[in-house]
């Protein structure tokens, strides 16, 4: 026998199913990279606040996590911190199975009327990466290795 669904259940799931459901914009992991003076002294006090190294050669760029969240530690490579998305990967730096390319992410953003100051090649495949800049100076880098 068939439940019936009053009409305030059924906005209540509609809006349930569109708050899970996936934007056309799948952006992959995010981690902040920190721009660091001494990565040696930054390793170590990140791991106070329970991050272990996940990856990086801890001379010039150590990556650390802490759960699913993931920071970068980057030693004269950049001037300034840099928000990143991995298209393509999960926090465990591993390949998922369906995700926006980081070229229709570009084209996508370029409609929207955000120019990117790096631009990815949108005539090829595979790892690419290109960044764009908030209002406040912000480098969001978007840097896809699959």
């Amino acid at each position: 026998m068939a439940r019936k669904i009053t009409r305030r259940q059924a906005a209540a799931g509609v809006a349930l199913a569109a708050a899970a459901a996936p934007t056309g914009m799948q952006l992959g992991a995010f981690s902040i990279s920190l721009t660091v003076k001494d990565i040696k002294a930054s390793q170590e006090f990140y791991e106070k606040l329970g991050f272990t190294p996940f990856m990086g050669n801890k001379t010039k760029w150590q990556i650390m996590k802490n759960g699913d969240t993931v920071i970068g530690l980057f030693q004269g490579m950049f001037d300034k911190n840099i928000l990143t998305f991995n298209p393509g990967w999960d926090s465990d730096a591993k390949k998922v199975a369906a995700f926006t390319d980081v070229r229709e992410l570009q084209k996508q953003l370029k409609v929207k009327g955000i120019k990117p100051t790096l631009e990815a090649d949108e005539t090829t495949k595979g790892p690419a990466s290109f960044v764009v800049v908030d209002p406040d100076g912000n480098q969001i880098l978007f840097d896809q290795h699959v």
